[in-house]
């Protein structure tokens, strides 16, 4: 298994865990496309990958995926540019933050949808039949409410990362006859970004635990290095080999030890009830 010469298109990886994607693509070998809705961030992110992967081989597309036209464009950069593609990482997504369904604006809510779900919806639209012509990987990202255990004041980030896990699978089951794809989702589990950091928007009911956050990234935080090595792995195996599957960084053994951690801060105080 492995990344070398391959052609990695990484969709929302100008930042956080999309760049950590990007890097340890590259560091493994991939030749590799960096995207973003914004051209300014393209240029910064190729600057900064080009500088700490001296050497790898990178090309930038700004394209807003929820844009079906703008998926095409942007596969049809990747191609030009570089020749073909091997893996097609919909990593690209929104979160509106820690509040009600209630307090998000119909527009942030349409954003969320098009972006977490259609856009990956387009991803698999137009590199499926590429796939199963010329071989590859597909990968989505799934996150915190895939299993469909409904996780309160993230209501529709949750339901749109449980219908990427449904659409991983069923897009699976429709292509089971071809052996030259492999259709996967990741959940990287809660990851120490600067979205958790200045980003999150936080409802005002709910200002008085906001330091429960930094406690649970304490209890259960993934390093976003470690998430890239990880993708970067799993994105390197043998397309057709495993098709699927639901692949997660949250272990049992980091589940007992954060949920015991999380216990004990409860029952001292310092983790805040709703």
């Amino acid at each position: 298994m492995t990344l070398a010469d391959k052609v990695v298109v990484v969709t929302g990886s100008t930042r956080g865990i999309g760049f950590a994607i990007a890097r340890s693509s590259a560091q493994a070998g991939a030749r590799v496309v960096v995207n973003s809705r914004s051209q300014e961030s393209v240029d910064r992110a190729l600057a900064q990958l080009r500088e700490q992967v001296p050497g790898a081989t990178f090309s930038g597309f700004a394209a807003n995926i929820g844009h079906s036209w703008e998926v095409e464009a942007l596969m049809s950069h990747a191609i030009m540019a570089h020749h073909g593609i091997d893996v097609w990482f919909n990593n690209a997504g929104v979160s509106n933050g820690y509040r009600p369904l209630t307090e998000e604006s119909a527009e942030e809510i349409h954003d969320l949808v098009t972006i977490n779900v259609i856009g990956t919806m387009y991803g698999a639209k137009y590199l499926i039949p590429y796939f199963r012509e010329h071989r590859g990987y597909l990968m989505n990202m799934a996150g915190r409410g895939w299993k469909g255990e409904g996780p309160p004041w993230t209501t529709a980030y949750a339901a749109s990362k449980a219908a990427v896990a449904s659409l991983t699978r069923s897009l699976s089951a429709e292509n089971r006859d071809c052996d030259r794809i492999s259709i996967n989702a990741f959940v990287p589990g809660m990851v120490d970004t600067d979205f958790y950091r200045d980003e999150m928007v936080v409802s005002p009911r709910l200002a008085h635990t906001s330091d429960n956050v930094r406690l649970a990234l304490d209890a259960f935080g993934v390093p976003v290095e470690q998430v890239g090595r990880r993708a970067a792995e799993l994105i390197a195996e043998t397309p057709g080999k495993t098709t699927g599957k639901v692949f997660t960084m949250v272990t049992p053994g980091r589940r007992i030890v954060g949920g015991a951690k999380m216990a004990w801060w409860g029952m001292t105080g310092r983790l805040k009830r709703v």
